[in-house]
């Protein structure tokens, strides 16, 4: 039986190997498996793209690939093994049928028709063991488990401040703050999401087109998300010009107010007089299958996005430069904090030099 460091370890490798796919299973979620017998790590993979192989069974084929005899060896996942039948057949079945002796899994899975395979491997005689050692095969799986849970996609909030919090000037300047490498990195963030959105302010200030350029390769072609109270989207705006060529949707109260061909809108209602955040995230998900959002939005949406605890995670990326300006904007607005214990806490998930530019991850 695996001690609990070798488990951590392996679980992390499975880790490692689950987040090549982001962008490319979704709204699968992320999972990587490893196989090890007698201390041997037999066999490594991971599900690589949406309605391919599991995890576990891309393992079983890599080690077989070797040449591997994986009866009685130790499965380690990143998500307890499935047992339905979807795209593909349940991993369950195919490790009882490799005779494997354990499986060693970081999260149940909570989907109803996918999760309770650690009951029917353990009828088989397969030793099943939670394993929470790994705080990445955890979270690696958080988008999917959080979908399952609320019905609200994924919510990845960017924007790139000065050394003093700074997103854009008193003016509402803010390009470019950040350096062009990390400008690139935002573009390789939208290639891999459902969606990028902001609100009515940024497209009046800044005149987005909100598609991923520059990128070797375009994992999903993410729909752009305009968060537009009154229906003001200008016809003349790039976003509307650009509506038949890519996937646009305006999240308003007055969608009699849209007309602009390719243009798609979702109604929402208001909560004192604002778009309901929480109903409008919840509909993206339902009507239009958008598992997960990146905002590159200003101060007024990212503060009532926090103000409705919407945000999961957090990319800053912090320039080495300071305005010095009370009257320029910070990255958030709107909100009333009286008292410490009112801030919304976030949990540092990295920080990453992108030459004179730090990109800093956060976690929900």
């Amino acid at each position: 039986m695996p001690n609990s460091r070798s488990s951590k370890y392996y679980l992390d490798m499975a880790a490692r190997v689950a987040v090549r796919a982001r962008g490319d299973v979704e709204p699968n979620p992320l999972v990587g498996a490893v196989i090890v017998k007698d201390g041997e790590i037999l066999g490594i993979g991971h599900h690589g793209r949406f309605g391919g192989l599991h995890a576990e069974r891309e393992a079983l084929k890599n080690a077989r690939g070797h040449g591997h005899d994986v009866s009685g060896a130790v499965v380690y996942c990143t998500l307890e093994p499935c047992c339905h039948h979807g795209k593909q057949p349940p991993c369950c079945e195919a490790l009882i049928e490799a005779g494997v002796s354990e499986v060693v899994y970081a999260r149940p899975d909570p989907a109803e028709v996918s999760g309770g395979g650690h009951a029917i491997l353990e009828a088989a005689g397969i030793r099943c063991r939670l394993d929470e050692s790994s705080v990445n095969a955890v979270r690696v799986s958080d988008p999917f488990v959080f979908g399952v849970e609320t019905g609200l996609p994924w919510v990845v909030a960017k924007w790139a401040q000065t050394i003093d919090g700074k997103i854009a000037t008193a003016a509402g300047e803010s390009q470019w703050i950040s350096n062009e490498r990390s400008r690139r990195s935002v573009h390789r963030m939208r290639a891999r999401m459902d969606a990028v959105a902001v609100g009515m302010g940024t497209v009046l200030a800044d005149d987005p087109m909100l598609n991923a350029r520059g990128v070797r390769r375009v994992r999903r072609s993410a729909a752009r998300v305009v968060f537009d109270t009154h229906g003001r989207l200008p016809t003349d705006s790039k976003l509307a010009k650009s509506a038949g060529e890519f996937r646009t949707i305006v999240c308003t109260n007055h969608p009699e107010a849209i007309s602009i061909p390719g243009v798609r809108t979702l109604r929402c209602g208001l909560v004192n007089g604002k778009l309901d955040l929480r109903a409008a995230m919840k509909g993206l998900r339902s009507e239009f299958g958008i598992h997960n959002v990146l905002v590159e939005a200003g101060p007024t949406l990212l503060g009532a996005l926090l103000d409705a605890d919407l945000i999961n995670e957090a990319v800053v990326h912090v320039a080495p430069g300071v305005m010095g300006d009370e009257s320029a904007k910070g990255c958030a607005s709107g909100r009333v904090c009286e008292s410490l214990s009112q801030m919304k806490r976030f949990t540092l998930g990295g920080v990453r030099r992108v030459g004179d530019d730090v990109h800093v991850h956060y976690r929900r």
